[in-house]
């Protein structure tokens, strides 16, 4: 189901009202259509599974024990508390069963996930169990490095913080694993 973009500018225009301005002025006047088409894009993981982006595996044979990184996704959402964004970058590991994926396919993953209203904890876990369920390997290890638009910009307003979260599976929730992993993602390149 696609977002309800007429619904959204009406809204728009009523928050605006709210706040005391004239959505009709010259420079808010098309505002309602811009915030729409943005949650079109924010929200477009709405209603889509992330483990189709995880269909299409290659056999690599019996389990390799081989780990597999991909460092520094960059990925964007919206806190659903405040419908403010939060950006960040993930890293995904795995320890493959049978199959592996191309690597493209797990950034896919992440913005499918991250394109609904989130929170980053659930985040962390939604994509831990996607990759679980689409490429049952033997460990996964999900580590979300997020600054929070409520964080920076409201309240507290701590510009130089960020949030951290970790989700793992099957071998990589091994405390010796998880050391190894986060060195390595520490590591940079």
């Amino acid at each position: 189901m696609a977002v309800d973009r007429p619904r959204i500018e009406a809204a728009v225009a009523e928050i605006l009202a709210a706040i005391g301005e004239d959505p009709a002025r010259p420079g808010l006047k098309g505002t309602g259509r811009r915030v729409a088409e943005a949650y079109a894009e924010f929200f477009a993981g709405v209603h889509v599974d992330p483990v189709d982006h995880l269909r299409d595996t290659i056999p690599v044979g019996p389990h390799t024990g081989e780990l597999v990184l991909l460092r520094g996704v960059a990925f964007r959402s919206v806190c659903e508390h405040h419908l403010l964004p939060f950006l960040g970058v993930a890293h995904l590991a795995y320890v493959p069963g049978e199959r592996v994926v191309g690597l493209g396919k797990l950034p896919a993953v992440v913005d499918t996930v991250a394109a609904r209203p989130q929170l980053q904890e659930r985040l962390t876990e939604e994509i831990a169990e996607a990759l679980q369920t689409g490429l049952q390997p033997l460990g996964v290890l999900v580590v979300l490095d997020a600054v929070h638009g409520c964080v920076t910009a409201r309240g507290p307003r701590q510009t130089g913080s960020s949030t951290v979260t970790v989700a793992s599976r099957g071998t990589l929730s091994e405390p010796l694993m998880r050391a190894e992993i986060m060195a390595l993602i520490g590591s940079g390149r």
